[in-house]
């Protein structure tokens, strides 16, 4: 029997996740259909990125900002959940959002899918920094700049998420 037939094991469900196996996997998922949005924010040459602790990691870690969806409200639209959290952990709001498409960031562990949204013609509004003790710090970056910026983060002892890559001038 192949893996995809036998019947999936839910072994904990928590707020926000749920572990679960199938045959000899084991990997996690959202709870409740909650879904995920990384939003891309470039202005010009600039690109907007967050750095915040993470607990899983031990680390503060440099990513492109994100939140959840469905969190809060079942059903939330995607970009309406995209401009929220750009604002709330940026302090940016954009004209324009879109949807570039979904994407799963470590398929063999977690179902997890994200979507990819495009954020245009951005204005500051707000310090940003994200709510209920967030602490995270908003870093207006040159792409040029770019692989500079990642060397001297993880000097200090940052991490960085995977998705940095899709930023031009990162692979070399």
């Amino acid at each position: 029997m192949m893996e995809q037939d036998e019947e999936e094991t839910v072994m904990w469900q928590g707020r926000f996740i749920t572990a679960k196996t199938r045959g000899k996997w084991e990997y996690v998922s959202r709870a409740r259909g909650i879904k995920a949005a990384v939003i891309l924010a470039m202005e010009g040459d600039h690109v907007l990125l967050v750095e915040q602790y993470r607990v899983p990691l031990g680390a503060r870690c440099i990513e492109l900002p994100a939140g959840l969806i469905g969190d809060h409200e079942e059903g939330e639209d995607t970009l309406v959940s995209a401009a929220r959290e750009l604002e709330e952990e940026t302090g940016y709001r954009a004209d324009h959002l879109e949807i570039v498409g979904a994407f799963f960031s470590s398929p063999g562990m977690v179902s997890e899918s994200f979507s990819l949204v495009r954020a245009r013609g951005l204005t500051k509004v707000s310090e940003g920094g994200g709510v209920d003790g967030e602490n995270i710090i908003v870093h207006r970056v040159a792409l040029a700049d770019l692989p500079h910026f990642v060397q001297e983060k993880r000097a200090e002892g940052c991490v960085m998420d995977v998705k940095l890559l899709m930023l031009p001038g990162m692979i070399a």
